[in-house]
């Protein structure tokens, strides 16, 4: 088991800039591939950022491309999103999630969840 605590959420204005904590325990962090989601209210959960367990290769939604940043400290074993020029439509609820060694491509199949952390972006 995998258990996954994100942090850093909160209220910010819009273009303001946010930094999201993933703290994992309990498997081997750098043997898991990590990925961030969000959902927003009366939406489905979505997609924003993945960063492979070799911690070379990321992919992100074209929604945020350009704007958030996934990044993983192994010997921290957290994940890290970083979040710049948000936008209201950033507003959601965002899940970490973690699997083990699957490909970078492979955005539904993840095995582990975080219990969320609120952000809210005013306009």
């Amino acid at each position: 088991q995998v258990q996954l605590v994100e942090s850093g959420g909160g209220l910010v204005q819009a273009g303001g800039s946010l930094r999201l904590s993933c703290a994992a325990s309990g498997r081997t962090f750098s043997d898991y591939g990590m990925a961030w989601f969000r959902q927003a209210p009366g939406k489905e959960r979505e997609f924003v950022a993945t960063i492979a367990w070799t911690g070379s290769n990321t992919l992100y939604a074209d929604s945020v491309k350009g704007r958030f940043t996934i990044s993983r400290d192994n010997a921290k074993n957290t994940a890290y999103l970083q979040m710049s020029s948000l936008k209201p439509d950033d507003t959601a609820v965002y899940y970490c999630a973690a699997h083990y060694r699957r490909g970078l491509h492979e955005i539904a199949n993840f095995d582990y969840w975080g219990q969320g952390t609120q952000v809210t972006v005013s306009s």
